[in-house]
């Protein structure tokens, strides 16, 4: 299964604090926008998005057809194949993706902690 760019997902309380604690551990702003209180945050090939008062806990967070630029790959597995998949071996799905959809799409499941994992095509 080909998930895509990783990143983390960070529910933080004050964004302005969070981004100047990643810029010092060597993060630079790679997207997002600050007065809608997101950020993503790029070292290398580590992505940390930066998220107030967006949803409650820290998200694992994949994306099918971007690469860690988020610039899209040839090759991926579509969300709504990951999404069958997933079925197929009995993982219940917290959100799924329409199946008679093409393109941008999305799934949640929870791991076996009730960690967050979103599937989250762009392309």
């Amino acid at each position: 299964m080909k998930l895509g760019a990783f990143s983390i997902s960070l529910s933080v309380k004050d964004i302005n604090s969070s981004k100047a604690f990643y810029e010092n551990l060597g993060f630079k702003v790679f997207a997002g926008d600050i007065s809608k209180n997101y950020l993503i945050l790029k070292n290398e090939e580590s992505i940390i998005g930066i998220f107030q008062g967006m949803f409650e806990n820290n998200i694992i967070t994949f994306n099918p057809g971007w690469d860690s630029n988020a610039d899209k790959i040839e090759e991926y597995d579509d969300v709504r194949d990951i999404q069958r998949s997933l079925k197929a071996k009995g993982i219940k799905l917290q959100t799924e993706a329409d199946e008679n959809t093409t393109g941008p799409a999305r799934l949640v499941v929870m791991d076996p902690d009730g960690n967050a994992v979103l599937i989250d095509q762009h392309v």
